[in-house]
């Protein structure tokens, strides 16, 4: 069993992580100079009270904040969400979200290295905003127009950011979502290995942190409904981009996310993750994928069907994908879907 496994199975009856004080005995002055309670109001689209006691509520509404004996409690969830400064609680200071920047394609130059201290959600669109300011920008061509283009999509890093964040193991001691950005690529990583198989991301769905995921969803910062990595793909494919690599490591989920490569450069195993990415974007689109529908991702010309060709029976013998039984058996209109559909 992994060692998340282990430590539910054995916490069972007792509150998650997310729900355990991180602190307690405090005045409503107090929980409102820790909170950035402006910012979660205008999340969830509210006015703001007119006093203390009305923000108070809503943060007991929410199951945030408890009332004690002692004063109020305030929960791990409420602070890594709300957190003005994650060294305010010292319970949850090695959760905030780390970035580095690297000069090269290697970690040898760092160029930056800064630890966000605002909550996920307070700070969300701030470490969006900073990520995408220390991409390497690119130019290319549209129509007759030279523009600049970031590495990549904000769309992406956006999607990606936030499931690192919902998805992460919270019970994991002394680790911390990060975000390194190289020259050619940007790793998004999370404590905890994934719940769900790294074949799945597409169209799977199963939250480790089901209440965090809900109030991340009301923010608007995410979607409790697995389309975030849908979305990922889409947005890599109209921009003809190499497919994420999705990797399972010891204790951690790492997403890499590749800037523009053309597809002469990309290597075979590039090619087939490319492939049944697109296969599994197809099938929850309720679409099956065909040769002319992957050369369309690839952006390759019409008399390249024979390269496709190859890249879809290579998918095909490493048992990702498998042809479609309800499509006609002529190898021309031949139709593909994921393996496990």
């Amino acid at each position: 069993m992994r060692e998340d496994k282990l430590r539910r199975i054995f916490a069972e009856g007792q509150p998650g992580w997310l729900e355990q004080p991180a602190k307690r005995g405090l005045s409503s002055r107090e929980v409102v100079q820790l909170f950035d309670t402006q910012e979660f109001f205008d999340l969830l689209n509210l006015p703001y009270p007119s006093d203390q006691g009305g923000v108070i509520e809503k943060l007991k509404a929410e199951r945030l904040v408890t009332q004690e004996a002692g004063g109020y409690a305030i929960s791990n969830l409420a602070a890594v969400l709300l957190a003005k400064e994650f060294r305010s609680f010292e319970g949850i200071a090695r959760k905030a979200p780390r970035m580095v920047t690297y000069s090269g394609i290697n970690k040898l130059e760092t160029k930056l290295d800064v630890t966000v201290g605002k909550g996920y959600a307070v700070g969300f669109q701030g470490l969006v905003r900073l990520v995408m300011s220390q991409l390497p920008q690119n130019e290319v061509i549209e129509g007759a127009v030279r523009v600049e283009r970031r590495l990549l999509p904000e769309v992406v890093i956006r999607e990606v950011l936030a499931n690192s964040f919902i998805h992460q193991d919270f019970a994991a001691q002394g680790a911390s979502p990060m975000v390194e950005v190289y020259a050619n690529r940007v790793e998004i990583s999370n404590p905890g290995e994934p719940v769900v198989s790294i074949e799945r991301f597409i169209d799977g769905y199963q939250s480790r942190n089901e209440r965090l995921a809900d109030l991340m969803r009301r923010f608007g910062l995410c979607e409790e409904k697995s389309s975030g990595i849908d979305r990922v793909i889409q947005a890599v494919e109209s921009q003809q981009l190499p497919a994420p690599d999705f990797q399972a490591h010891i204790g951690r989920t790492v997403a890499i996310l590749f800037g523009p490569r053309a597809f002469k450069d990309m290597s075979r195993a590039e090619r087939i993750r490319a492939c049944y990415q697109h296969c599994v974007l197809q099938w929850v689109s309720r679409d099956t994928m065909t040769n002319q529908s992957l050369r369309r991702r690839f952006q390759v010309q019409d008399n390249n069907t024979s390269t496709i060709s190859q890249i879809i029976t290579a998918a095909m013998e490493t048992g990702l994908i498998k042809l479609n039984p309800d499509a006609p058996s002529s190898r021309k209109y031949a139709r593909y879907i994921p393996r496990w559909a």
